[in-house]
């Protein structure tokens, strides 16, 4: 068992994630989305699909970028 880094919960089926050098340790999606996930620069949600970038701010859509003033980008839906 491992205890999962966001809630400490020591949990049978935890599970791993490698992301730039690290291994992160988890119990469910949600605390996994809670740590890696990137937050939304205009809404402050959890961007856990297709996000956007642009000039170093990451949004969770075209309108949300709009709001920022990055209005070349435009969602694919």
């Amino acid at each position: 068992m491992a205890a999962c880094e966001v809630c400490g919960n020591d949990y049978a089926m935890s599970f791993e994630v490698r992301a730039a050098g690290a291994t992160h340790v988890f119990d469910s999606l949600e605390c996994a989305a809670q740590r890696m996930a990137p937050i939304c620069d205009n809404c402050n949600c959890r961007i856990l699909g297709h996000g956007m970038e642009a000039g170093g701010e990451f949004f969770c859509c075209a309108h949300c970028a709009r709001q920022k003033g990055h209005r070349e980008l435009v969602d694919h839906a």
